[in-house]
């Protein structure tokens, strides 16, 4: 080759670099070949971005010495953040920080208290290694700032399911993209549907549902509703009911406006106690008798293609345990922890994205939910018990003297018994043809057929209550049980089902995403670990070694000729 042919290639190699590196500043595109297509936005995600103006500032609290699941978990969150600042059409500014790095105790406690006063949450983290578990302090969450308004991220998600603490890891990783960009939609666009929870009817009162109201007054406007009171426009006003517990029948006049909000294309969550059984009743005396409630629903929901039955599921193989005092089984009287069957633990469909994920459900005394044929209506069973099971019809007596009894498994062979049923579509009016009730002027409504509308029906009222300290009458978290210590999945339920209700983008469904987890397998490594040490290190100096000495007589071989 001439030389000038050669300084032509070389300037022709020097400026193909030069573009690529120009149109790489330019343009962004992640080639993803992973199997479960784990760096790839959704083109909502990617939509968000692209149509927002407005600066966004995120800021990740996971930084520093951080266990290897938590690295794990930060690789992901900057792996994911980092597309979303490629895609973002405004100014995305990244930062990671350590909350924590360099303070002693006192500093880290006053660090922590700030910290939770604006919502962002330390983890206290237990880790098992070879020579025992060590302790470690980390802050598992992100801020997210944009016009004018900031919001807490939770990364890491199901922190107290029953499974292993990789398996904890993972779900949180693929909850990702979901967490963030629902996060993200709400800070930009600083939409706040308004969520009523009903009053009227002797529902859960205001300190049972604190922690429900207080969690999703961060992004809804949340109040209390009284069917009797409520106007046509206030009615108008409200993107979903939560029907929680009621005690007392509905009159005709709350149901028809209830039934004027479902044809409007309003969401309703019906959270409802079919059977009157209480635990505190039995505390106080001998038992009790389980009877049915009058709330004059039946007719509402069959219209609408649910029914609750008249009936108490108990289930031994997956329950709740509960505080009893052994002298209420033939002991000394001290309190002891025991599963009681009639608090099963629901099992969420690993399908459905409203539930994908999400722990075990706490229930007190539910009653099983069927599905009726109404044209036009889409249903899905997303909560149910194990197979192991038994249904009873009430009336029923109930007592703590039951908690004793020997259980025959043979009568608890059965199949998964479904608790909550999704509905959509448009529903039909249920006073259709019906004069109008007392009160009711002029029809708020004449369609036969609504908009289209979400509800579920879940029989349970206690599904979303909290508990409250018989110290000092402050409420729980919703979810967490003050007895056992664990935290179940009632608050992430409540608040993927207001996602899922109030988001007409559907983001909820970014939750089908799934990572494959590939870890090693720890008892092999034991067993093997000499091999691979042998393996991966002296090998490779062996094989380097022998392709010296076979270089050195190969050229000597070679030149002495």
């Amino acid at each position: 080759m001439k030389p000038n042919n050669k300084w032509i290639t070389f300037v022709v190699v020097i400026a193909v670099l030069i573009l690529i590196n120009i149109l790489g500043a330019h343009i962004f595109h992640r080639f993803d070949f992973t199997a479960d297509k784990r760096f790839t936005l959704s083109e909502k995600t990617k939509a968000l971005l692209q149509k927002n103006e407005k600066p966004i500032v995120v800021t990740v609290f996971l930084k520093g010495e951080l266990p290897p699941a938590f690295k794990r978990l930060q690789a992901a969150a900057s792996d994911i953040l980092s597309d979303y600042k490629a895609y973002s059409k405004a100014d995305f500014k990244l930062v990671f920080v350590d909350p924590l790095a360099g303070l002693n105790t006192k500093e880290q406690d006053t660090v922590i208290y700030n910290l939770a006063q604006n919502g962002i949450e330390a983890t206290r983290t237990t880790l098992k290694t070879e020579s025992g578990s060590t302790e470690k302090l980390v802050v598992p969450m992100a801020m997210i700032e944009s016009n004018g308004k900031q919001m807490p991220v939770k990364l890491l998600q199901n922190f107290n399911v029953v499974g292993g603490y990789e398996e904890n890891i993972n779900r949180s990783i693929e909850n990702l993209e979901y967490t963030l960009t629902s996060s993200l939609k709400k800070v930009i666009n600083g939409y706040n549907p308004r969520i009523g929870f009903t009053e009227s009817n002797g529902e859960l009162s205001d300190l049972q549902l604190y922690d429900a109201r207080v969690t999703l007054a961060n992004n809804y406007v949340v109040g209390r509703v009284d069917l009797n009171t409520i106007t046509k426009e206030g009615l108008d006003k409200l993107n979903m009911l939560v029907i929680a517990k009621p005690k007392k029948p509905f009159t005709e006049t709350e149901k028809y406006k209830i039934n004027y909000f479902v044809m409007k294309g309003g969401r309703v969550l019906w959270s409802i106690d079919q059977v009157n059984a209480e635990l505190d009743s039995l505390r106080g005396r001998g038992g009790q008798m389980a009877t049915n409630n009058n709330l004059n629903l039946d007719d509402m929901l069959f219209m609408y293609g649910g029914r609750i039955n008249y009936n108490i599921i108990a289930d031994p193989a997956n329950s709740a345990e509960i505080p009893v005092s052994t002298g209420a089984v033939g002991g000394q009287g001290q309190m002891q922890l025991l599963p009681w069957i009639y608090y099963p633990i629901l099992l969420p469909d690993t399908i459905h994205s409203v539930v994908k994920n999400l722990d075990g459900i706490k229930s007190e005394f539910p009653s099983t939910v069927d599905t009726i044929g109404v044209k036009g209506i889409t249903k899905s069973y997303i909560l149910s018990t194990s197979p192991f099971n038994k249904v009873y019809n009430t009336p029923k007596p109930f007592s703590l003297q039951m908690i004793g009894e020997k259980l025959d498994p043979r009568a608890f062979q059965s199949v998964p018994q479904n608790v909550g049923i999704l509905l959509e579509g448009n529903f039909p009016s249920v006073f259709a043809g019906r004069p109008l009730p007392a009160g009711i002027a002029t029809p708020f409504t004449t369609a036969l057929t609504g908009k289209p509308g979400k509800m579920m029906i879940i029989g349970d009222g206690d599904i979303f209550k909290n508990q409250v300290s018989e110290k000092d009458g402050s409420p729980f978290p919703l979810g967490f049980d003050r007895y056992t210590q664990r935290v179940f999945g009632n608050k992430a339920l409540l608040l993927n089902v207001v996602d899922y209700f109030t988001d007409e983008d559907n983001l909820i469904a970014l939750r089908n995403k799934e990572v494959k987890i590939r870890l090693l397998d720890k008892a092999k490594i034991k067993l093997e670990k000499t091999k691979w040490q042998f393996i991966n290190v002296v090998a490779p100096l062996l094989l380097l070694i022998f392709f010296a000495i076979f270089q050195h007589y190969y050229r000597k071989y070679k030149y002495a000729k």
